[in-house]
């Protein structure tokens, strides 16, 4: 039986945005990885101020998008802005709490890979699958059946393998991590991870009661998490930034992961109005196998193991029992 041309149009916009997130979040974890260890002259960015330029980026391309959508007609655009933001001060209100999330979100991932090697971020940040999935069921009132409850399971133990620490190879740029310092990121991954699957939930429910434009509501999102990160690049780095001004540190590289944070915070609005944040959550664990393929064969600085296979392979066995019992409760359409 054929489906119909909008549900064929709706299955290629949820897999084309899946697919454009798993490699966006693989580019950004290698490139904002690369730029907190690459050792230059002059002072480091400030990860608070890259936080507000990609809010502000991601303001802008919005404005595009809706600047296209309603037929570069600017007459149409400042209408837009005022029917949806201005004059609906209620509902504009409501996305304060996801974007002072997300910001507060944004800026402990920076301070996890500073404080956190690779392996233990990423096992440790994939936490946010699970408390996606139970904000989904509390807030959402989703029902998840046996399969889904169980893909969770062996897509945590999977990934768990996956970046199994293993024994450094001690090279020369190795630097122990102090006990206290491993603390702070450890707390820091495990807050963002709760509030990720939160924010993340609770943004999911507001684009899908209302029909308002998702890149509006990106807009209002934008706006406060613009306010949020520039209240925080002046309370913790108001000194610094009084000394060597806002983009202090920025290079092309700087520019690149500012452009892919963005980015992500584009794609991951398509993808929750187009699937759900579970299947964002799968997507991303499956960004960080690619992402230590990469790391293999072209950083060279990962040795695989045979539990790294085994890993990769519940992570792909996962996603395909997801979506298989995902694709059958297409009957129970009550309302949140």
């Amino acid at each position: 039986m054929s489906l119909p041309s909008a549900s064929q149009s709706q299955w290629r916009l949820k897999y084309v945005s899946l697919g454009v997130l798993v490699l966006q979040t693989t580019s950004l974890v290698l490139t904002m990885r690369y730029s907190r260890t690459l050792l230059g002259e002059g002072p480091r960015y400030l990860a608070s101020s890259a936080v507000v330029s990609a809010e502000l980026l991601k303001i802008l391309t919005c404005l595009l998008l809706v600047f296209y959508d309603h037929s570069f007609s600017v007459r149409a655009l400042n209408r837009v802005l005022n029917e949806e933001i201005l004059n609906k001060p209620m509902e504009t209100l409501k996305l304060a709490i996801p974007s002072g999330i997300y910001t507060l979100q944004n800026n402990l991932l920076y301070v996890a890979l500073s404080n956190l090697d690779a392996a233990t971020y990423q096992v440790t940040y994939q936490l946010k699958i699970l408390t996606t999935a139970l904000f989904s069921v509390s807030m959402l009132g989703k029902r998840l059946g046996l399969y889904q409850w169980l893909s969770l399971l062996i897509l945590m133990t999977g990934i768990a393998l996956v970046q199994w620490p293993t024994e450094s190879l001690g090279g020369p740029s190795s630097t122990p991590l102090s006990a206290g310092s491993q603390l702070v990121g450890v707390i820091a991954v495990l807050i963002a991870c709760f509030s990720s699957g939160f924010a993340g939930v609770y943004f999911e429910k507001i684009l899908k009661e209302t029909k308002q434009s998702v890149w509006v509501r990106n807009i209002q999102l934008g706006l406060f998490g613009l306010v949020f990160g520039l209240i925080g690049v002046f309370v913790y780095d108001g000194e610094r930034v009084r000394e060597s001004g806002v983009f202090q540190g920025y290079n092309s590289l700087t520019w690149t992961v500012v452009a892919l944070q963005a980015l992500g915070g584009l794609v991951i609005a398509a993808v929750i109005k187009y699937a759900d944040n579970i299947l964002k959550g799968f997507a991303t664990s499956l960004s960080i196998i690619l992402s230590t393929l990469i790391s293999y064969f072209w950083l060279k600085d990962f040795d695989p193991t045979s539990v790294f296979f085994l890993g990769a392979m519940l992570v792909i066995a996962a996603t395909f029992l997801y979506g298989y019992e995902g694709k059958r409760p297409a009957i129970n359409h009550s309302k949140v």
